[in-house]
């Protein structure tokens, strides 16, 4: 993965939207999940790649384990640091190349909506593993691969039969994806997403010595507005998931 990171410029922009917005998936989601799946220990060592602003690495770090948190952007590493956390320790670093960690240091990786942003999967997985204790456990969340596909999916509603479904233009095939800050801005910034099918990621798995353990698919806590079309959307949020979790642990 490259020293650069197309998230330097919007990370102002980011740490706005993730930090102090109440209303938010990471909040609202993700967070509440992690917390019932992933308790963290007090004295555990976790890792936490693709950090961005800490706002998870906090969290975790707020119950008691000692957690790093790395990224690739600079200016993500320092809002991290600016909100800062007696037991978390922030650190720039590459993913794919955690050369500060010996092997075997770590009772808990994990990825939090970063895998899907970061173009060395094999590699970052197989980092991810090398600095994982031998009982320890991986922690990945992505952007539901199956269904959030950038600008190759999306909501419809059809009027004759009054549902709501989930339209999905292609899957298979990799994609590198830039997605636009301010849609409609000019010479707005932008982030670069990778769109990868669940097999590819369970290949990097296996290639690393890993397994999956566990798996859930979360949904959007957000409810349609009152009205005739309520319960089609309704039906639709329930039946569509928006994010993928899964924990691997070594074979």
């Amino acid at each position: 993965m490259k020293k650069d990171t197309s998230w330097e410029e919007v990370a102002g922009w980011y740490g706005e939207l993730v930090e102090e917005t109440a209303d938010t998936y990471h909040s609202q989601v993700i967070l509440p999940h992690l917390l019932r799946l992933l308790p963290p220990k007090r004295g555990e060592r976790w890792l936490d790649i693709g950090c961005g602003t800490g706002f998870f690495t906090r969290a975790m770090a707020n119950s008691g384990a000692l957690i790093t948190g790395i990224d690739a952007s600079r200016e993500m590493i320092a809002q991290a640091r600016t909100r800062g956390d007696k037991n978390a320790d922030y650190r720039l670093a590459s993913a794919d190349k955690l050369t500060m960690f010996a092997a075997g240091t770590f009772d808990t990786v994990t990825i939090i909506l970063a895998l899907q942003n970061i173009e060395d999967l094999g590699g970052t997985v197989a980092e991810a593993a090398r600095v994982l204790k031998p009982d320890g456990r991986l922690a990945v969340v992505l952007n539901h691969p199956a269904f959030r596909i950038p600008r190759a999916s999306g909501w419809e509603w059809t009027d004759d039969k009054k549902i709501q479904s989930r339209r999905v233009d292609r899957y298979l095939s990799d994609a590198k994806i830039k997605i636009i800050a301010h849609p409609g801005e000019n010479n707005s910034p932008y982030t670069i997403s990778f769109h990868r099918p669940l097999q590819s990621y369970f290949k990097a798995l296996h290639k690393s010595g890993l397994a999956v353990t566990r798996l859930e698919e979360w949904i959007s806590h957000r409810r349609g507005p009152k009205g005739k079309t309520f319960l089609a959307l309704e039906t639709a949020r329930k039946e569509i998931p928006l994010f993928l979790f899964f924990e691997a642990r070594q074979i």
